[in-house]
């Protein structure tokens, strides 16, 4: 692997700030000690249903400015510990909205949080806002014009995210079709859950990046469409594994992507619920699924290529990777 004076950039493209807060953030918005199988999954996770229990807690703190502030905070401290150079961020702020709050004024906490963050540790981000499939359609409407207020200015792009087998994709056409007017770039929770068609028909409505993406394994002429428009595929193997999207015993795909010359990233989901990192996904790859060390380098270039960073920013990464 590289050294430390000339190692690859470390990217997170695909990384939930309610999924990846610290034990001290949690302690502190809490007044309690937390027990690690509040917020953290073991090996011996069941299903979707039951890894998704442990955003319960996150969730229920997530609601006032000062929460959200320090959360973003936390979160960007946290990414500078791991030695993250580039990471984008994703949370949903219809989620955080209530006490007054609006999805504005839940977006600008968070904002403020990571900028604070940076002064201390000058990691660079951007900032991912979701919808969820459980919300209406109109909903999702308002948040793209929320988003938009933000984009360049800290946001980089809308999401969809949630229950995927209830909530096809096809429902949220509206959505990202105003979302693609306004100019505001997305990717989309897409494939997690078994359906191929739902990653078909994000790419076709414009997505630029794929989260997840199992669905596409085996499927050519979906993998085609995907090569064909440079649509990045957010791998994110433990949290993978430990929802099930790919069952114990299964082929993970990484290879057949990596094969099939897709934009393929790897990346870490959940931080905290998942307890993992960037470092150990690749370690986690590269012993299980025999990545070598010259793919490391094509994921991270991968990465770097389909990330929503400015051309700055993409400069510093590339000069890292020379």
């Amino acid at each position: 692997m590289c050294t430390r004076e000339n190692r690859l950039p470390k990217l997170d493209l695909h990384c939930h700030l309610d999924g990846s807060l610290s034990r001290e953030w949690f302690e502190e918005v809490t007044g309690r000690r937390v027990e690690t199988s509040e917020i953290q999954v073991g090996r011996a996770c069941r299903s979707l249903a039951e890894y998704l229990e442990k955003f319960d807690l996150p969730l229920q703190y997530l609601q006032t400015e000062e929460n959200l502030k320090k959360a973003g905070k936390e979160f960007l401290l946290g990414a500078k510990k791991e030695n993250i150079d580039y990471i984008e961020v994703r949370f949903a702020p219809l989620l955080s909205v209530s006490k007054g709050l609006t999805a504005q004024k839940v977006i600008e906490a968070v904002l403020e949080g990571l900028a604070e963050g940076k002064k201390e540790c000058g990691v660079y981000y951007n900032v991912i806002v979701c919808a969820m499939r459980h919300h209406s359609v109109e909903d999702g409407l308002r948040l793209a014009e929320a988003a938009r207020e933000f984009l360049g200015e800290g946001v980089c792009a809308m999401d969809l995210a949630g229950n995927e087998a209830a909530y096809p994709m096809h429902l949220f056409r509206e959505v990202f079709l105003q979302a693609r007017k306004l100019g505001l770039p997305f990717t989309i929770h897409a494939g997690e859950c078994g359906s191929v068609e739902n990653v078909t028909e994000a790419i076709e409505l414009g997505a630029r990046r794929i989260g997840h993406g199992i669905a596409l394994r085996g499927q050519k002429q979906a993998m085609e469409l995907c090569r064909r428009n440079q649509v990045g595929v957010e791998l994110c193997p433990t949290s993978n594994l430990q929802t099930k999207a790919v069952k114990e015993g299964e082929l993970y795909p990484i290879q057949e992507f990596l094969a099939n010359d897709l934009l393929v990233s790897v990346n870490t989901d959940n931080r905290t619920v998942s307890n993992t990192s960037i470092e150990e996904e690749m370690a986690h790859i590269a012993g299980a699924y025999g990545v070598t060390e010259e793919e490391i380098r094509k994921l991270t270039q991968n990465a770097i290529e389909t990330a929503f960073a400015s051309d700055l920013v993409k400069q510093e990464l590339w000069k890292k990777c020379r």
